[in-house]
C-alpha cells in the first residue's frame, strides 16, 4: 500500500473534527518577518494573521476497500500543496488540506459533503473520487456554492450537473467507446465479453463501451453484472469460457478487478483481458499477482510518453512516498494547482474561485499541468487523450500499441 505520511496526520486530525485540521505551515517561518530585530522585512507579502491558512477539502476514500485510491490522490494533493506553501503560499497565505474519508460509498461521500459545504473556511474540495460518491455529495456543494475538482469521476452526470462541479478527466462514453474501438481495430478482437459491476461508474462504461461495440462490428457475446462485495466470480467466468470471447472487457474497480483475473486463470480461461481507468492502480497487481500480465486499461496519463515535467514528478513522488504514482496521483497534483491559481487570480472565495475555473476555458486560458492542458467546457468538463497502459513483468507501463488522434 505504500506510505501515508504526512496525510495519515491529517486524516487523524479530519476524523476528530474538520473544523480542527492542523495548519500545514505552524511551524514555518512566515514569509517578510525579520531573521533579526535589527532586520528590515523583505518586500515578500505577509500572511495575514487573521485570516489564517487557506483550506481545501479532500474528499477520498482514505480507509476501506477503496484505500489505495485515497492513499495516491492525498499523496499527489499534498505534493502541490508542499510545493505552494515552501514558496511562500498564496499571497503569503498557507493552503492547509482537510481531509474527508467517504469510502467511495454515497452514503459517506454525502455526510462528508454535508461538512465541507457547511465549513465556511474550506474554499473549494478536491473530490471526489468515485463516480457514485461524487454525485451523492454535489447536491451540498450547489447548494453551499463550493466548488469542487474531482481528478477520477467519469461518470457522464458529474460534471454537467451542477456549475460548481468540474473535473480534469474524461468521461466514461469516451473511454467506453475508446477501447471498444482499440479492442477491434487494434487487437483485432471479433468477439468480446462484458463483464461489469453495477454502479454508476461501471454501468456508464459498460453501456458506452456495448453501444461502440454495436457500431463498428464488435459482437459482444455476453454481458455478465457483479456487486461491490463479490469474491467468487466463478459462476460468470465459467459462462463467458463456455462463450468463448476473444478478449473480456472489465468495467469496475480494481479490488474485484483483481480477483476477477486471478480466479479466470484457476479456471483455464486464457482470452484478453481489458478494462478502464479505474482497473489502472498497482493494487490490482497486488491482488491478481502473476493473472494481471498482459491485462490492459486505457488511462488519462502513461509516463512513459508524457513529458519531462511528467518524469520529474513521477521520480519526485517516487523518492518522497516509496511508490510510484499512477495518473490519479497526477490528476490530483494538477487539480490542486488549478484551485491555487484561481484563489491566486480571483481571491480565497468559493463563487470567485467557481468563475475563475469556469474561466479556463480556451487553449489560451486553460490549465497546463503534468498531465496536459486542462480546458473546461460549459458543463466543467474537460477533453484529453486516451492512452493505453499495459502490465508487463509486474507493473503497468505504456502499452507497446497506443491508438492517439
Amino acid at each position: 500500500m505504500g506510505k501515508l505520511r504526512t496525510l495519515k496526520w491529517f486524516v487523524l486530525f479530519s476524523a476528530l473534527a474538520l473544523v480542527f485540521a492542523f495548519a500545514i505551515a505552524g511551524c514555518q517561518e512566515k514569509p517578510g518577518e525579520p531573521t533579526t530585530p535589527d532586520e528590515p522585512a523583505t518586500d515578500e507579502p505577509v500572511a495575514d494573521e487573521a485570516a489564517g491558512p487557506i483550506k481545501i477539502g479532500l474528499a477520498a476514500p482514505m480507509s476501506g476497500d477503496a484505500a489505495a485510491y485515497g492513499e495516491i490522490i492525498g499523496n499527489g494533493a499534498m505534493m502541490k500543496i508542499e510545493e505552494i506553501n515552501e514558496a511562500g503560499g498564496i499571497n503569503g497565505r498557507m493552503l492547509e488540506l482537510v481531509v474527508g474519508d467517504e469510502r467511495c460509498d454515497p452514503k459517506e461521500a454525502a455526510a462528508v459533503g454535508q461538512n465541507f459545504a457547511s465549513n465556511e473556511e474550506i474554499v473549494a474540495v478536491l473530490g471526489h473520487v468515485c463516480s457514485s460518491a461524487t454525485l451523492a455529495a454535489i447536491p451540498y456543494y450547489d447548494e453551499a456554492g463550493l466548488p469542487a475538482i474531482s481528478p477520477t469521476a467519469t461518470n457522464v452526470d458529474v460534471a454537467p450537473s451542477s456549475e460548481y462541479m468540474f473535473r480534469n478527466v474524461f468521461t466514461d462514453d469516451f473511454q467506453g467507446r475508446f477501447m471498444a474501438i482499440y479492442a477491434k481495430e487494434v487487437l483485432g478482437v471479433e468477439k468480446v465479453g462484458v463483464f461489469h459491476e453495477n454502479n454508476d461508474y461501471a454501468i456508464g462504461l459498460k453501456e458506452a463501451f456495448v453501444a461502440a461495440a454495436e457500431e463498428i462490428g464488435l459482437e459482444v457475446v455476453g454481458i455478465e453484472a457483479y456487486v461491490a462485495d463479490t469474491v467468487d466470480f466463478a459462476p460468470q467466468l465459467s459462462k463467458f469460457k463456455e462463450l468463448a470471447p476473444d478478449a473480456i472487457f472489465i468495467a469496475g474497480y480494481y479490488q474485484q478487478g483483481g480477483l476477477i483475473l486471478a480466479q479466470a486463470m484457476n479456471l483455464g480461461l486464457d482470452v484478453q483481458f481489458l478494462g478502464a481507468d479505474g482497473l489502472n492502480n498497482p493494487e490490482l497487481i497486488n491482488i491478481a499477482k502473476d493473472a494481471a500480465e498482459g491485462f490492459l486499461a486505457s488511462s488519462p496519463l502513461v509516463y512513459e510518453v508524457a513529458g519531462e515535467e511528467a518524469q520529474a514528478f513521477k521520480e519526485a513522488f517516487e523518492e518522497k512516498y516509496g511508490l510510484t504514482p499512477d495518473w490519479m496521483a497526477a490528476n490530483a497534483y494538477d487539480a490542486i494547482g488549478m484551485i491555487a491559481v484561481a484563489i491566486e487570480e480571483c481571491g480565497a472565495d468559493r463563487e470567485a474561485i467557481k468563475d475563475c475555473l469556469a474561466g479556463m476555458d480556451t487553449p489560451e486560458t486553460g490549465y497546463v499541468g503534468i498531465a496536459g492542458i486542462t480546458v473546461f467546457d460549459e458543463n466543467g468538463d474537460c477533453s484529453k487523450p486516451v492512452f493505453v497502459s499495459e502490465v508487463k513483468d509486474g507493473e503497468f507501463v505504456a502499452a507497446e500499441k497506443q491508438m492517439l488522434e
